[in-house]
């Protein structure tokens, strides 16, 4: 798959349907010397520019369930385990 391709993937949680951001309004962290994504970094951002301003969330590539034609859907309880054992 090349990364124009995931562009505008919506990005859905397995465990709650929660529609989590768009793919390329994220950025990939990608490893320099062997070009594997090791994990998408979700802005926090706030909602039109007011309220509070929400963490960056950081999905490792591993808790990629599937990847569809419209959407990549993760497991959100594997990224707040990796979270937890930090």
């Amino acid at each position: 798959m090349r990364l124009s391709e995931l562009g505008g993937k919506e990005i859905i949680g397995l465990d709650n349907g929660e529609k989590m951001g768009v793919i390329s309004d994220s950025d990939l962290v990608i490893h320099p010397e062997n070009g594997v994504i090791q994990s998408i970094i979700l802005p926090g951002g706030s909602f039109f520019g007011f309220g509070k301003k929400r963490e960056d969330l950081v999905i490792p590539w591993s808790s990629i369930v599937k990847i569809g034609p419209d959407m990549v859907i993760i497991s959100l309880a594997q990224v707040e385990t990796q979270a937890t054992q930090k």
